[in-house]
């Protein structure tokens, strides 16, 4: 399965924007572990996951070719 990653703020720091194979990554849940591995730094930040520009709440499967966006906090006015 690929996965497009795009990170923003200081997490784009971390992360670069990039495509990864990821077999056996099939939800939110799973990524987050494996990206979290992967960028030890990202344990200790507050970070939302948005897959195919939705912003994930819970749990939720991931489709084949996804887009997931890992974006900081944020706050609007």
């Amino acid at each position: 399965m690929e996965i497009e990653i795009i990170s923003f703020g200081q997490i784009a720091e971390l992360i670069n924007n990039q495509k990864i194979d990821t077999t056996g990554i099939t939800d939110t849940e799973t990524f987050k572990q494996h990206i979290e591995n992967q960028f030890p730094a990202l344990k200790s930040m507050k970070y939302k996951l948005a897959l195919n520009k939705n912003i994930v709440q819970e749990n939720t499967e991931i489709p084949n070719q996804a887009t997931i966006a890992i974006m900081p906090p944020f706050s609007g006015g």
